[in-house]
């Protein structure tokens, strides 16, 4: 079966491409544009020079950062950007969109990299008129050009960067009071898991949760008038289970329930949740949008402009923002973000299939394998299978032996890097969850959970090869392993080749389309 075409994310529908362009309301005390050459200060010391004196220098306001820029932007107004205006061009692919984003702030000097505002604090227009910016918490330049592409990306109203991912949802169960009740899935993060386990309940939130994979049990735990909340995952960490998004939402929004998607195993590169209905999309920054494991972060995107005014009040209010520097770094690293992770899902594909046949293994858990239980939903909603996958030996010293004796897996939690990483999850990212609840939700601890880097996939299939060698040693197992050759990884040339026609057809009929 093959997977819904996003032309890496770019088909979206019309509704959703106007809202990513869609102007936040302000409430800036002062939003004014100043001259490239001559910007008006106090005193004029704060004069700028540059080659390009008839530029205008753009502020984006602490209170006014949205997905189009600040408050009359014309260079990247909706009539310039609205893939639905009948004059305006075609909208970018997602991949073309990684690289060339909405531009919020502009430096004079024309650098081709983003300019980096390691500050904390800002110099104000005088004593009793503040300026677009006056204390890093509230807003810096760096983070508002982030948070830009990011809604543009997502098709949001407006997107946030955080400290972290569980600072991201730290800030969504704000927007439930006490007395109100969350729903969310029964294979979820282990830090998700506490957050709702350990800290909802002292805020007087009571939570269900519920094998999402289910619609029946979604609709049964929802208490209309009091839940406020779902929280999904699709596919789940750690054992990639799919729930169909769409249909999940419609049914929480007639509970009158709002419903955020924790989409950092896919991105927006292979799935948009706001597309199929979602209210607030989260993605970790940690993982696929950095790349490297170098930074730590979280993105809350938001389709609702009087919704992201709530969780602007929040970040603002309880600070956990992403700082500059990283905000830069992610910024570097959505460029080669498609590149990273379509070579990923291409190897992590070859892997599964490579994977089920083996001996040791019992199951594999990879929605890109036709024979995953969520295969059919998965294909309709995403464009690929993703660079995640797990598996279980029934052995938990065998699956200690493959993560130990791996030599290109780095024993590590998170996911998402360019080096390919290698966990068990009951004893790791997975560990703050009781053992018997983790027994209840079918979680066992033999469960290894790999995350495909982009070493070449002939390397990658002979390291697991010669640990999986030794973990049948250490239990006594014999039987003849597949082989791990080029004749498999050859097809992940063939499926890269493929991707790429794919998308120049698409390109092509876009451009029948329009004319």
């Amino acid at each position: 079966m093959s997977f819904r075409s996003h032309n890496l994310g770019s088909n979206q529908c019309a509704a959703h491409e106007a809202r990513a362009h869609r102007q936040a309301s302000s409430s800036s005390c002062y939003s004014p544009q100043f001259p490239c050459r001559h910007r008006q200060s106090r005193k004029g010391r704060q004069q700028m020079t540059g080659p390009q004196s008839t530029s205008t220098y753009i502020h984006c306001s602490k209170r006014e950062v949205s997905a189009n820029g600040v408050n009359g932007d014309k260079s990247s107004s909706a009539a310039n950007n609205d893939a639905g205006h009948a004059d305006s061009p075609r909208k970018h692919s997602l991949a073309t969109r990684l690289l060339h984003p909405p531009k919020v702030t502009q430096d004079p000097y024309g650098a081709v990299a983003p300019p980096l505002y390691q500050t904390a604090i800002f110099d104000q227009v005088s004593a009793v008129r503040c300026g677009p910016y006056d204390y890093t918490r509230s807003g810096n330049p760096t983070r508002a050009q982030l948070e830009a592409h990011m809604a543009d990306l997502e098709g949001a109203a407006r997107s946030f960067a955080f400290a972290s991912g569980m600072a991201a949802l730290s800030v969504v169960l704000r927007l439930v009071r006490a007395g109100q009740h969350v729903v969310a899935g029964d294979d979820i993060y282990g830090g998700t898991s506490r957050l709702l386990a350990q800290v909802a309940p002292g805020l007087g939130i009571d939570v269900t949760n519920v094998d999402t994979s289910d619609p029946v049990a979604l609709r049964q735990a929802l208490k209309p008038g009091l839940t406020r909340l779902v929280m999904l995952e699709s596919p789940t960490n750690p054992r990639m289970q799919i729930c169909d998004i769409k249909r999940l939402t419609e049914l929480s929004h007639e509970a009158g329930a709002l419903v955020v998607v924790d989409n950092s195993i896919l991105a927006p590169v292979f799935q948009q949740p706001l597309a199929l209905g979602a209210d607030i999309s989260m993605t970790s920054a940690t993982k696929f949008i950095g790349g490297h494991s170098d930074i730590t972060g979280g993105i809350l995107s938001v389709r609702d402009p009087e919704l992201a005014t709530q969780v602007y009040f929040f970040q603002n209010a309880e600070g956990a923002i992403l700082g500059p520097f990283e905000c830069w770094l992610a910024m570097r690293g959505l460029k080669t973000m498609a590149l990273r992770m379509r070579r990923q899902a291409a190897t992590a594909a070859v892997i599964a299939r490579w994977l089920a046949q083996h001996p040791l293994i019992r199951k594999v858990n990879y929605p890109g394998l036709p024979d995953h239980p969520g295969h059919a939903v998965h294909a309709a909603q995403a464009s690929a299978g993703g660079s995640l996958l797990s598996f279980e030996t029934g052995s938990t010293e065998a699956s200690r032996t493959i993560a130990e004796e791996a030599q290109l897996f780095k024993i590590t939690v998170s996911f998402g890097s360019v080096s390919s990483l290698i966990s068990l999850p009951c004893y790791m990212s997975h560990a703050s969850i009781p053992a018997e609840v983790r027994a209840s939700r079918g979680l066992p601890d033999d469960l290894v959970r790999i995350s495909v880097g982009i070493e070449e996939p002939e390397d990658l299939l002979q390291d697991l090869q010669q640990a999986m060698q030794k973990a049948m040693d250490r239990i006594g197992m014999t039987a003849q392993a597949p082989a791990a050759d080029s004749q498999l990884t050859a097809q992940t040339d063939r499926e890269q080749e493929l991707l790429e026609r794919v998308e120049v057809l698409e390109a092509r009929l876009q451009l029948q389309d329009k004319h």
